[in-house]
C-alpha cells in the first residue's frame, strides 16, 4: 500500500501562517491533496496543543486521526472513499544561538511519539524559560546538540531532523549562519541524525553532490503556511501498515549508505516529490530590494556584492552546495531514492490559461473537477497514465503535465526570498479558456 507523507506543516498559531490552518481543515485538504501521513505542526504552543488534545484521536501505534465529530467536506468535492488521514507530533522549532563566535540560527523539526510525550517536551521548554507560546515556531536559545539530548533524555524515540538544509538565513548548512558538516552542529550526537530535509531551493541529486550527506536519507516536504501549499513536497511510502516507529525506520533505511546494506524496513520511502529547485525563493545569489539575481559563477565575479548598491548578495542554495560539494554534478552516490519534480496542479491550469495567479476564479471549478475524478490532486499528478491524462483533463493542461514529468520546461531561478517562476507554456500555446472534457 502506498502512503503519501507531509511532515513538515504548521498552524494558525504560526507566524505568517493562515488562520485558516486548523485541525479540521488541515485533515480536509490533506484529503484533497491526496495525503495520507501530515505533522501536526507547531505542538509546542500551548492553544494549538490543546486544540490537537481534544480533537485528534489515537490511531495506529504513534499516529493519530481527526475525531469523525470534527472532520469537514468540501462541496466541489465529493469523495467516493475519503482519505483515512494520519496525524504524527512533529512541530520546528528555531534555534538562535552563539558558537565558534559565530551567531548560528537553525530551524529544526522535531517529532514525538505521542501527545504524552509532546506534553513533556513543552514542559522542558518552559522549564528552561523557552517562550514557547509566543509563536508557533518559537524562538529558543539552546544550542542544537542540546536540544537533541533533551529530546533523547525525555524519551528515546523523539527525533530531530534539520528543516530546509540549505535555506541561508535558517539553517545547518545555510549560508548566513550554517555549519559546514552535520557533526560540526551536533559533535558526539551526529549519529542520531539520520535524515534531512532538502527544502524547496534544493533537489536530491544538489545533495547527492555532499558525500557527507551519504548516511542520511533526503525528505521533502511542504513547509506549508497556508492549506493549498500541503503536499507541494512530500515523501511517498510503501507498506503493508504504518505506525510512528515504522516511519522513521523507513526514512532512516533510506540514506544512501542504509541502502547498499542489508537493512530493510517494513515502510519503504519509495521517492520524493520535489519542487523544480529555481522556484525555490532561495536557489540564485541575489539582492531583493535591487532586483538582482545571479547565478553563483556571476556572484564570485562580482566578489558575491549587489552590483547596484554595493552591500553583500545573499548566497543562495546553488552557491552553497557548490562551497561544500566534492562531486560532480554526473557523480552521485551508489543507491540513492529516486525522485519526481512536480509543479502544483492551481499552476498548471492557470499557466495553460494564461492566467496570472492559482486562486483566479477561472482555475477552481477546473481543479475541483479534476480532482474529483481522480481522487485527489497528487492522484493526479502522479498516477494517471500519460495518454490518459486528456481524459480527465483538457489538452492543455495534459500537455502540461506530461512536460512536468519530463522536465521540458522553463524556469526564473528565485532569490533572495523571491520565489521563482516556472514557465510551462509559451504565450502562443496559452488558451484565454479551458474546459474539462465533460464541462467543469
Amino acid at each position: 500500500m502506498r502512503y503519501i507523507a507531509d511532515l513538515h506543516t504548521h498552524s494558525k498559531y504560526a507566524r505568517a501562517c493562515s488562520k485558516e490552518l486548523t485541525p479540521e481543515n488541515i485533515d480536509l485538504w490533506c484529503r484533497i491533496k491526496g495525503i495520507d501521513i501530515v505533522a501536526t505542526g507547531d505542538f509546542t504552543h500551548p492553544k494549538w496543543f490543546a486544540e490537537l488534545s481534544e480533537k485528534l484521536e489515537p490511531a495506529e501505534e504513534g499516529l493519530y486521526r481527526l475525531k469523525k465529530k470534527f472532520q469537514k467536506t468540501q462541496p466541489q468535492f465529493k469523495e467516493k472513499s475519503p482519505r483515512d488521514v494520519r496525524f504524527v507530533c512533529g512541530t520546528e522549532l528555531s534555534c538562535i544561538y552563539k558558537k565558534g563566535d559565530a551567531t548560528r540560527r537553525l530551524h529544526l523539526l522535531v517529532f514525538a511519539p505521542s501527545l504524552e510525550v509532546v506534553k513533556k517536551i513543552n514542559d522542558e521548554l518552559e522549564r528552561r524559560d523557552c517562550n514557547i507560546s509566543s509563536d508557533g515556531r518559537p524562538i529558543i536559545g539552546l544550542h542544537a546538540e542540546e536540544l537533541l539530548q533533551m529530546l533523547l533524555d525525555i524519551d528515546e524515540r523523539n527525533i530531530l531532523i534539520p528543516a530546509h538544509a540549505w535555506t541561508p538565513w535558517f539553517a545547518v548548512f545555510g549560508s548566513k549562519s550554517g555549519f559546514d558538516t552535520i557533526e560540526e552542529c551536533f559533535g558526539n550526537l551526529s549519529k542520531h541524525i539520520f535524515a534531512i530535509e532538502t527544502g524547496l531551493s534544493s533537489d536530491p541529486p544538489m545533495n547527492w553532490r555532499v558525500s557527507g550527506l551519504d548516511n542520511v536519507a533526503l525528505i521533502s516536504n511542504s513547509d506549508a503556511h497556508s492549506l493549498p501549499n500541503l503536499g507541494r513536497e512530500a515523501n511517498v511510502f510503501e507498506g503493508d501498515k504504518i505506525s510512528y516507529d515504522l516511519l522513521f525506520d523507513g526514512i532512516r533505511s533510506a540514506s544512501p549508505n542504509a541502502r547498499c546494506g542489508k537493512k530493510k524496513s517494513l515502510l519503504t520511502l519509495v521517492k520524493t516529490i520535489e519542487f523544480f529547485p529555481d522556484e525555490g525563493k532561495y536557489h540564485y545569489d541575489g539582492h531583493a530590494e535591487c532586483k538582482i539575481s545571479l547565478h553563483p559563477k556571476d556572484a564570485i565575479k562580482k566578489k558575491n556584492m549587489c552590483p547596484v548598491c554595493g552591500r553583500e548578495l545573499t548566497i543562495g542554495v546553488l552557491h552553497r552546495v557548490e562551497e561544500l560539494a566534492d562531486r560532480t554534478e554526473e557523480q552521485k552516490p551508489a543507491s540513492v531514492v529516486p525522485f519526481v519534480h512536480s509543479v502544483e496542479l492551481e499552476k498548471i491550469i492557470a499557466d495553460s490559461m494564461g492566467v496570472k495567479g492559482r486562486s483566479s476564479k477561472k482555475v477552481k471549478p477546473i481543479y475541483w473537477d479534476i480532482i474529483e475524478r481522480t481522487g485527489g490532486e497528487l492522484p493526479f499528478l502522479l498516477d494517471v497514465k500519460s495518454d490518459q491524462l486528456s481524459i480527465i483533463a483538457s489538452e492543455t493542461v495534459a500537455a502540461g503535465v506530461r512536460r512536468i514529468r519530463e522536465g521540458k520546461i522553463k524556469t526564473i531561478p528565485g532569490y533572495d526570498g523571491v520565489y521563482g517562476i516556472v514557465q510551462i507554456f509559451d504565450d502562443s500555446e496559452k488558451v484565454k479558456k479551458q474546459k474539462t472534457l465533460f464541462g467543469g
